[in-house]
């Protein structure tokens, strides 16, 4: 539903025209027919009136009844309900754990190394055989398979693919490239600004093209279909001031003849091949470069057959097409190895979603993870020895990290270093609890995509000193004091803090801080938790005239049993 909604406001310009004709063909053409013999019928029965009268009732009860069907189906299907509720409610979650690009510090090392970033469209680990951790019977990646496991992905000892989770906000192609270059998912609300009237994308945050634009490096879009389908062109304009080299473009330039058009555009055969000649062009150039690439032939329904593919799963023409991918991904890998800038060269290879094919996933079983494709090759970084969880909103931070980039705190957007060891929000609250949070309202991700002069403004209109104080063993409590706090005191309607201990937030619990006019404090006496020691989450907020809850500041605080050892 939240791509529904993304879609129903951004240009379709550029859509695939066999989808338009497999709607023609499905839908329009049925509902016109069975029009036609309405209209028939009732024109045959115009003068038995009896007769008449039970046609159209019996044709408006058919009609009711179907319709009652389909509506039902499309609201089971889309879970309309729950987002319906979801977007009633309203959650910090984002909020809370944002780390700002803009304010970490990151330190590139002296000679800035090359970045290509290639998203395969709907690529799963999940293609692979069962023996490397996929989901069949034979392997329809093998390519890729070894690729994977001859470099990084995040396995550790285990000697079985593993990749990233497709979250809430991440699940189609725009909302994947956006999750994995900001750390944030796609969720904007029904009622948000029209993308393609806008001049600007999310204007109020940073990503990774905008990192490398700022640190000199020469960045370029290159896919095989027109780049202004689902904003992806306004995006890496508005992040980065990426080169983009798309189906138009190709036209334009006489990379293909003008009336050429295949599946979205052009195949991906074609995308590597010119690929390869602005690769040397831009290895020419003195600036380091960001070649990004997105893959078209594995889009569903069923993808593209190019000339390079074979029919070794028989009919099955997407086990094809992936096998097709597989092994062209590899030779180009392998073409850019024997380069003189590989030495200096990062390649990330990443599915951008899981497959939106109707039946191709269809007899995996339930209990079986699916996750996006994930391969780090000559990565300027070494991971741990164990096999990590992690979403695709944590290839932003191990992006700039692979690249031997010093990210302060680990940490940005939603997302986690997995070169290091701090934990991932997967790991720490689990995707179901991600996947509910950020299915909810956040006012805090609406700001951040508005375009109004004064949102910038207005998230930075408070901000506040926070201080934790110790665990008071005689007291069963500590005290939270929240100073020097910026912007119009009469703009606070209240400062409240949420405490918890819990990995899941169950025992979450909100206290009002009391005011002396300036500065707020209150005092957590730790019974209303049970006295259960551990650590304690503190994250403070105030409630503001506008609506929203501004984020203050985060701490934590270590609760003992009495006589326990510090």
């Amino acid at each position: 539903m939240e791509e529904l909604v993304y879609h129903l406001q951004v240009p379709l310009e550029g859509t695939n025209e066999s989808m338009v004709t497999e709607y023609i063909k499905v839908c329009l053409i049925p509902a016109i027919i069975a029009l036609l013999l309405v209209i028939t019928g009732m024109f045959f029965l115009r003068k038995r009136k009896k007769a008449f009268r039970i046609f159209v009732c019996s044709c408006l009860g058919i009609s009711f009844c179907m319709g009652g069907v389909m509506l039902y189906r499309a609201w089971d299907k889309l879970e309309i309900g729950d987002y319906i509720a979801n977007q009633m409610e309203d959650s910090v979650f984002i909020e809370s754990l944002y780390a700002d690009p803009d304010k970490v510090k990151l330190d590139f090392p002296e000679k800035k190394r090359n970045l290509i970033y290639i998203y395969l469209e709907s690529m799963e680990t999940t293609y692979a055989d069962k023996k490397n951790g996929g989901a069949f019977d034979e392997n329809a990646i093998p390519e890729l398979t070894e690729l994977s496991m001859e470099n990084e992905n995040f396995s550790g000892s285990d000697n079985i693919l593993n990749g990233g989770y497709s979250l809430t906000g991440s699940t189609w192609t725009m909302g994947a490239m956006f999750a994995q270059t900001s750390g944030l998912p796609l969720n904007i609300s029904i009622d948000g600004n029209d993308m393609d009237t806008q001049d600007s994308f999310f204007s109020g945050i940073v990503t990774l093209g905008d990192i490398l634009e700022k640190e000199g490096y020469s960045q370029t879009l290159m896919l095989g279909s027109e780049a202004v389908f689902g904003g992806r062109e306004l995006y890496f304009t508005d992040h980065g001031h990426y080169d983009i080299l798309d189906y138009n473009y190709a036209i334009e330039n006489g990379w293909i003849p003008e009336d050429y058009r295949v599946w979205w555009g052009f195949e991906d055969e074609k995308l590597f091949s010119f690929a390869k000649e602005k690769l040397i062009d831009l290895a020419a150039q003195e600036e380091p470069f960001n070649l990004t690439l997105l893959t078209v032939d594995t889009h569903f329904e069923d993808g593209y057959v190019c000339e390079l593919c074979d029919d070794k799963f028989g009919d099955n023409q997407y086990a094809n097409v992936m096998a097709c991918s597989s092994k062209q991904v590899s030779e180009f890998v392998k073409w850019i190895q024997q380069q003189d800038f590989y030495e200096n060269t990062t390649i990330v290879i990443s599915g951008d979603h899981p497959t939106m094919d109707s039946d191709f996933c269809e007899d995996i079983d339930e209990a079986y993870q699916r996750k996006v494709y994930t391969a780090y090759v000559n990565a300027d970084a070494s991971a741990g020895s164990e096999r990590r969880e992690f979403s695709t909103f944590d290839n932003f931070p191990t992006t700039l990290a692979a690249l031997g980039v010093d990210i302060e705190g680990n940490r940005l957007g939603l997302g986690t270093n997995l070169f290091s060891n701090e934990q991932t929000l997967t790991e720490i609250y689990g995707i179901e609890k991600e996947n509910q949070e950020l299915s909810k309202n956040s006012e805090f991700l609406d700001n951040l995509e508005s375009v109004d002069e004064n949102t910038e403004a207005l998230k930075q209109r408070h901000t506040a000193k926070i201080e934790v104080g110790a665990y008071q063993v005689k007291n069963t409590s500590f005290v939270i004091n929240v100073e020097d706090i910026t912007g119009d005191s009469a703009d606070i309607l209240n400062v409240k803090a949420g405490v918890w201990t819990q990995e899941d937030q169950s025992d979450l619990q909100w206290i009002d801080l009391e005011s002396d006019g300036e500065d707020y404090r209150a005092e957590i006496n730790m019974n209303m938790f049970g006295l259960v020691p551990g650590t304690y989450h503190v994250h403070v907020y105030a409630e503001t005239a506008h609506d929203e809850d501004t984020f203050f500041g985060e701490d934590t605080v270590e609760v003992y049993k009495a006589g326990a050892a510090r």
